[in-house]
């Protein structure tokens, strides 16, 4: 059931709310259930970006050490991606915290 409220990002590699309707129209109960699912999946965040950063760090000492300009140009760009892949990762870890007070606190 909790796959309804959630898809798989292919870029970001996680499970991300996939909500067809307002908020307020889903009952407490699936509320809760989509904030206690959402928690577990944000809770991996920090893991995923550890992950991204190592492998950042391996292409960053393989541009050191690359004399190919072709090849310098696809490390920097996989770099890059991988960057922007880790501040959309931290977007979703800080922009939803609030959500899940907030609804914690009132629901």
């Amino acid at each position: 059931m909790l796959q309804d409220y959630f898809s798989f990002d292919e870029r970001l590699g996680i499970l991300l709310p996939n909500l067809l309707l307002d908020w307020e129209d889903y009952s407490h109960e699936q509320q809760q259930a989509i904030l206690t699912e959402w928690e577990c999946i944000r809770g991996d965040i920090p893991d995923r970006i550890k992950r991204l950063e190592f492998s950042i760090n391996y292409k960053q000492e393989q541009l050191n050490n690359e004399a190919d300009f072709i090849v310098s140009c696809k490390l920097n760009s996989e770099i890059a991606e991988l960057a922007s892949i880790i501040n959309d990762l931290w977007i979703w870890f800080r922009s939803n915290q609030k959500v899940s007070d907030d609804v914690k606190i009132h629901g």
